[in-house]
């Protein structure tokens, strides 16, 4: 069976770009970097991406360009039934962030039409929690369907699997063409008019003022190396099933080279953009920046609708370009998530492409509705937290120590990606995937279980944001362990015959 390529290496590296170019490259990346020393955070920050973020992307490109598959079929034909299972604990924690990330995408659509008349109103964060999300029930319970959230779900879904259905080099990709030129064109207009803002000096100093005293800090390392991960979309199983598609001469190592840049040139931009609002918002109050400044949802939906009401000039068109910059670069990371499970699904078993789409994205989005119940904030924010700490992490570690210490592949993949790259791996490669990252990954995740388990046992702060025992236990713990499970399970099943045999590149 012939597999689907690519038709240009632009429109490969767009792809992977759209991948890691997600919603938290806008409103995490600027108040990390804020938190954790300034401009001097940019040194752990630059150390981070070279010795753990571009290793593990040549990692995975390498992995999925050599042996043509799913995250899946790559680690089944690396190494069997011992390693499958890695795949798709992978592919399955994409499957549940998709589900919610489809909500957070959907919020922003339904804001970009807000934008136009300031429809949030003064009152912006009570706006958002009562009269949009409708957030009257208690953490676990779902209450009704709220249709201001299901309508443009259902948009976001029908756009994505329509992508999907249309194949890699005729979806995909070109989908990736129009988004990511247009999302980079609306976020330069975005950080353009925000420059321009009074205050915005204040803002840029705030967010480039080096704090060189923070960099001696652990914590702000092992904040670096852990934004850096989880921006670049690796163990997600996303990059090593895009890398899967690229044709047999590929230059591996300068795309890890060029996603990784862009994707680190991008952050800055939306550092720029968002801190220099920020400068705007607080010159505006008469208070410090640090009294504005905040990240996720609070900054997205609460503070920035704040900027846009006190906004000179045409507050409605800049409001509505930020938050449909948001759903660009969402949509981007949404396609490249549910393809590692398109992907997977039609592999294992043997059907076509569109059976593929319709069952396994027409399941996330059915799954996806929970999240725009009035109680879909809370089941969201405990399944991202889980899912995020206790699967993509501990996914990274597992991998890394596998491939390079258990089954020790990286001489076999070094070669490879050398053989056909113009930047030569070396020792340093080496050392990076075998020492410095499960080394931070173990600190990681070691002081993660810690923090976890320190809270069972305090009576002030409990569970994560005070949630009840059985609404974590069902809601997070359960999410989280639910996708290593059934990665397993899936493991247990005969590959169709199409791909149990496999001939390695030459």
């Amino acid at each position: 069976m012939e597999r689907s390529q690519w038709g240009t290496r632009a429109g490969f590296i767009m792809a992977a770009v759209g991948s890691a170019v997600g919603l938290g490259n806008i409103w995490r990346f600027p108040y990390v970097a804020y938190e954790n020393g300034g401009g001097a955070f940019f040194i752990p920050y630059l150390f981070a991406l070279l010795t753990a973020g571009i290793p593990i992307l040549i990692l995975e490109f390498t992995i999925g360009h050599k042996f043509r598959g799913s995250a899946p079929l790559s680690f089944f034909r690396m190494g069997g039934k011992k390693l499958e299972w890695l795949g798709w604990w992978a592919v399955f924690v994409s499957f549940i962030i998709s589900c919610y990330y489809a909500v957070i995408i959907a919020w922003a659509m339904r804001y970009t039409i807000f934008s136009f008349n300031q429809a949030w109103g003064t009152d912006t964060e009570a706006f958002l929690f009562n009269d949009f999300l409708n957030l009257t029930v208690q953490p676990g319970q779902t209450g009704g369907i709220v249709w201001g959230v299901f309508i443009p779900l259902a948009i976001v879904w029908i756009i994505t699997l329509g992508i999907l259905l249309a194949g890699v080099k005729k979806g995909i990709e070109l989908a990736n063409r129009i988004f990511i030129p247009t999302l980079v064109v609306i976020f330069l207009i975005v950080v353009i008019r925000a420059l321009t803002l009074d205050g915005a000096a204040m803002g840029l100093d705030a967010f480039f003022k080096p704090n060189f005293e923070a960099i001696m800090d652990p914590s702000v390392w092992v904040a670096a190396y852990g934004h850096i991960f989880f921006s670049l979309s690796v163990a997600f199983a996303i990059m090593i099933t895009y890398a899967s598609y690229l044709p047999k001469k590929s230059d591996i190592t300068n795309n890890a080279f060029i996603t990784g840049f862009a994707n680190s040139a991008f952050e800055l931009l939306a550092g720029i953009g968002v801190f220099a609002a920020l400068g705007f918002m607080a010159s505006q109050q008469g208070v410090a920046v640090a009294d504005v400044a905040s990240a996720g949802v609070g900054l997205a939906f609460v503070v920035f609708p704040q900027i846009i009401n006190e906004f000179p000039g045409f507050n409605g068109l800049f409001g509505a370009l930020f938050f449909l910059s948001l759903t660009l670069a969402g949509l981007t990371s949404l396609i490249s998530i549910t393809e590692t499970y398109v992907a997977g699904i039609s592999e294992k078993f043997g059907i076509t492409r569109n059976k593929a789409v319709a069952f396994g994205g027409g399941l996330a989005a059915l799954i996806s509705i929970l999240f725009a119940t009035q109680g879909g904030l809370f089941f969201l924010d405990l399944a991202d937290y889980y899912i995020n700490q206790f699967g993509v992490a501990a996914i990274g570690l597992v991998e890394v120590v596998l491939v390079v210490w258990v089954f020790r592949k990286a001489n076999l993949l070094q070669s490879h990606a050398n053989g056909i790259s113009d930047i030569h791996l070396g020792g340093w490669w080496k050392f990076c995937l075998g020492v410095i990252t499960p080394i931070v990954l173990g600190y990681m995740m070691f002081g993660l279980l810690r923090l976890n388990i320190l809270k069972q046992f305090d009576t002030e702060t409990g569970n994560y944001e005070g949630y009840s025992n059985m609404f974590t236990l069902f809601g997070g713990v359960s999410v989280a362990l639910a996708a290593i499970v059934l990665g397993i399970l899936f493991t247990l099943g005969k590959w169709h015959k199409d791909h149990a045999q496999f001939e390695e590149n030459k």
